[in-house]
């Protein structure tokens, strides 16, 4: 069978600071339509990671490829044509309307002095109208929910158009309600084809949501490879330092305490 070059490869990674390996031994290699998810305490090197995925920082060591081509010869411009970000949270000091954090995806893949035209308008209210919430185009995202915050970034990578997305714990501060909405955006985007990687510090929602799963510690991984086989009470015991248990429901979910 013909190899399908993934969206997203890292080989033999060591991740880390000023040439000081934080991790070292990471493999992944996300092809379109999945989800992988990162667990780990606070400080294990998940956002160090995602920098160095996004082309933010260099790797102490090993090899990052988008599509095939390696990551440290590809401009900023070619990075934003292959991957999005989403952080936390949006963080901005103007009262922009939703409509202009979103034309600021797709204004992403034009050149340093282009200026966003019709054709990026569009896709900014297609990238809103996907995820239901064209009726917030013209409001101030001061106005906005956490969770409406949250689907208007996640519009913004969506119109970006790029195939992978990297998603910072997204619903970390979410009510319940805000956080089903946008688990079910994500799992929306999976099912269209979008290649993803969260972090989060929920296990249920890695089960959720997850295909695949990389278990972070301060200086090495605990487990890697598919939810089910990775998301074990023994490694979520040792992986938090706290006895954990999981339970298996009858229609197949697994959930942790």
């Amino acid at each position: 069978m013909e190899r399908v070059t993934p969206l997203i490869e890292a080989r033999g990674l060591a991740i880390g600071h000023g040439g000081r390996a934080l991790i070292t031994g990471i493999d992944l290699a996300l092809s379109p339509g999945r989800v992988l998810c990162l667990l780990g305490p606070n400080g294990a090197g998940k956002t160090t990671l995602f920098r160095t995925l996004l082309g933010l920082i260099p790797p102490v060591h090993g090899h990052v490829a988008l599509s095939g081509q390696p990551l440290a010869g590809l401009s900023r411009a070619r990075i934003a044509r292959h991957i999005a970000h989403v952080p936390q949270s949006l963080a901005t000091p103007f009262a922009f309307a939703a409509r202009d954090i979103v034309l600021m995806g797709a204004a992403a893949r034009l050149g340093p002095f282009a200026r966003p035209g019709p054709a990026e308008a569009a896709q900014a209210m297609a990238a809103l109208t996907r995820l239901g919430i064209a009726d917030l185009a013209d409001v101030h995202v001061t106005r906005l929910s956490g969770g409406q915050r949250q689907l208007v970034l996640i519009a913004r990578a969506l119109a970006q158009d790029a195939a992978t997305i990297i998603m910072d714990e997204p619903t970390a501060s979410l009510d319940f309600a805000n956080r089903i909405t946008v688990n079910e955006a994500i799992r929306n985007l999976a099912q269209a084809g979008t290649a993803v990687i969260l972090s989060t510090h929920d296990p249920d929602q890695a089960a959720t949501l997850g295909h695949d799963a990389i278990l972070l510690n301060r200086g090495g991984i605990v487990a890697s490879g598919p939810v089910r086989e990775v998301l074990t009470a023994e490694n979520l015991s040792v992986l938090y330092g706290i006895p954990v248990q999981r339970d298996e429901r009858p229609d197949g979910r697994l959930h942790f305490y």
